[in-house]
């Protein structure tokens, strides 16, 4: 395979190119193919682009699932060193995450009670804290975390994957990227047709799961609950410190990232507020099952850390052999992974939207693509995960230590302006309302400390300093807006439109059908016409103006000579001379280009697109205007 690699390489460089520039060329024609038919505005709130409940739980709630893939794992993975008799502490780390689950979805069940349109941390915090930095604070640890889901969500698949498959080790990063790209192609044709792809592999994990730890119930029930390969329980490990049992602690929490992406989606649901409470329930109740379930099965089994083998797929092994239905598990394993991405190619986007909504984002990221939904910010969310999977070379585990410190910096302060919407409107139970989110803002505010410090060394610094640069740019992006508000804003009582002197030059190439249209156009819009010709000899100058007196000289001719076959030079220093010209400064010029557009797309590739290049250099003047006058050839 190595010795093919010379010639697959550039083969496969030619015909990318290729694609590329059919690409560029029929825009329109692949967008329609790859995104589908633009759909109107009006049609956004119509039921059939809207979900029922329990189809959007596993579109929005992938996300949470399919964590408990890797969450137990990732935090037996920081006790393993201890051997054996650590074991038994999955029981306790994963009860304890169970509890944290139930905290974090009853507090934003209360956030959707609260915010019917959408109850993110976002929404929670500006509308509760007058400072901008705060809101910013949920929104951009929101904004990393979703990127960050989506890095080691479709890492840990294919892992997961490449366990099962060793012809796949080395091809992880590569894979990953490929799977990223999918997901934002099926995410771009719209929120409905996504779910229709998306939810029911997510069922069918659900299953497998269930399967698998009624499996191995029943097998409790013959064998018993204490087997032979089961660790002792309640020994204390030589070695085990408080500091160990956080780390392990917080890496099994990664398990719990998504959890906001309902909130932020209540839009989608077709019953509004009802709908996302119900996904809620649900979409809490069967994880927390599973996550016992699956902690309790590895502990009876005895099941260890391997980085060859991951500790679902050992267990599925164990209970089911490696036949058809231990690759159905670990075949729909990869799958939800991979679609785990998916809520967070609906929660990211949404997030943006509201944040670019009060401009402290690029407001791109609030308009709405052909399909209704909001493209730009899949684009961008899928361009830095890829980024992301590459720098790390798709190791989980390299990424885990980045993941969910900003997801519980968004909880905290969820938590804590929840608390101060209760304490100041105080409406109907408030007092019990404002208890459940102040222990869920404490408890959320521990497992950040717990992850900063725990993981600062691993990579954790990084969204530590990440935070502040993205609060840092949004704080510059509202104040750019705000300045070219306050700019651009006139009295609309006082200032009425004047009439401007416009001095029209037509740039020419030789005197035929272009020039015709050209100088047609020019005379038509200004009495002020001037023809310039740049030349590169005296020769060719001297054949252009005997060409344009033969024509009738139906304007001022100006042929100027190039010694350095520039056309940028000498264009903008003509221009700087007609700030002296001798009729009397115009207030504005307006340079007059000609264009080919030829009926075949690969005839562009034969035309030098001057036009262009002369089209971005002319921004840099003040008071030019440039009109290019397309001729479309007709073979």
């Amino acid at each position: 395979m190595h010795k093919e690699l010379p010639w697959i390489h550039p083969v496969l460089i030619c015909i990318s190119l290729v694609a590329i520039a059919f690409a560029l060329f029929h825009f329109e024609s692949v967008k329609r193919a790859v995104v589908g038919r633009p759909i109107r505005s009006r049609e956004l709130n119509q039921p059939h682009h809207k979900l029922v409940w329990w189809l959007a739980l596993p579109v929005l709630a992938a996300d949470l699932y399919s964590s408990v893939a890797y969450g137990p794992e990732a935090g037996m993975t920081e006790l393993a060193p201890l051997g054996r008799t650590a074991q038994w502490l999955i029981l306790p780390i994963t009860a304890s995450t169970v509890v944290l689950l139930t905290i974090l979805i009853t507090s934003y069940i209360m956030g959707v009670t609260a915010y019917p349109s959408g109850g993110g941390a976002y929404s929670i915090t500006k509308d509760n804290f007058r400072s901008r930095w705060i809101s910013l604070v949920a929104a951009s640890a929101l904004l990393v975390d979703y990127v960050l889901t989506v890095a080691v969500s479709v890492s840990s698949a294919i892992q997961n994957l490449a366990s099962s498959f060793p012809a796949l080790m080395g091809h992880q990063t590569l894979l990953s990227v490929a799977c990223v790209f999918l997901i934002l192609l099926v995410n771009l044709r719209g929120v409905s047709e996504s779910a229709r792809v998306f939810a029911y592999p997510t069922f069918v994990f659900m299953a497998c799961m269930l399967l698998l730890i009624g499996a191995g119930v029943a097998d409790d029930i013959h064998r018993g609950a204490v087997q032979s390969v089961t660790p002792p329980f309640g020994t204390l490990p030589s070695g085990l410190t408080a500091m160990l049992v956080l780390k392990a602690f917080s890496s099994a929490c990664s398990s719990l990232t998504g959890i906001e992406t309902i909130s932020n989606g209540v839009p989608i649901f077709r019953d509004g507020q009802r709908g996302a409470i119900k996904a809620y329930i649900g979409l809490g109740t069967v994880t927390g099952v599973t996550l016992l379930g699956f902690a309790a099965q590895l502990y009876v089994k005895g099941i260890r850390v391997n980085p060859h083998n991951t500790m679902l797929s050992q267990l599925a092994g164990l209970y089911f052999g490696h036949g058809p239905l231990y690759h159905l598990i670990i075949v729909f394993t990869f799958i939800v992974l991979i679609l785990a991405a998916n809520s967070t190619f609906t929660g990211f986007p949404q997030l943006a939207a509201l944040v670019a909504g009060d401009r402290f984002l690029p407001r791109a990221l609030s308009l709405r693509g052909d399909r209704l939904g909001y493209s730009n910010g899949m684009i961008v969310l899928a361009a830095v995960s890829g980024l992301l999977i590459e720098v790390f070379q798709a190791q989980t585990n390299a990424l885990i230590p980045l993941y969910a410190i900003g997801v519980f910096v968004a909880f905290t302060v969820a938590q804590v302006g929840l608390c101060r919407r209760w304490v100041r409107l105080r409406p109907r139970a408030w007092r019990i309302k404002a208890g459940i989110n102040a222990v869920g803002g404490v408890v959320t505010a521990l497992v950040a400390v717990i992850f900063a410090v725990t993981k600062f060394t691993a990579g954790a610094w990084i969204v530590l300093i990440v935070l502040p640069l993205l609060i840092w740019f949004a704080l510059r992006i509202r104040a750019h807006y705000d300045q070219v508000a306050e700019e651009l804003r006139i009295d609309a009582s006082a200032v009425r439109p004047e009439q401007h002197r416009v001095l029209s030059v037509v740039l020419l190439s030789g005197v035929h059908r272009l020039a015709v249209n050209a100088v047609s156009f020019a005379k038509s819009t200004s009495t002020d016409v001037i023809a310039l010709y740049i030349g590169f000899d005296d020769e060719s100058i001297a054949r252009f103006e005997q060409k344009w007196a033969a024509w009738g000289a139906p304007c001022r001719l100006i042929a100027v000579k190039s010694e350095y076959r520039s056309l940028l030079y000498p264009l903008s220093k003509f221009i700087r001379r007609l700030e002296n010209y001798e009729g009397g400064k115009p207030d504005h010029i307006q340079i007059i280009l000609t264009q080919f557009i030829p009926k075949k797309w690969w005839h562009n590739l034969l035309h030098n697109q001057t036009s262009l290049l002369l089209r971005t250099w002319l921004l840099r003047h003040k008071d030019v205007v440039v009109t290019t006058l397309p001729y479309h050839l007709q073979r």
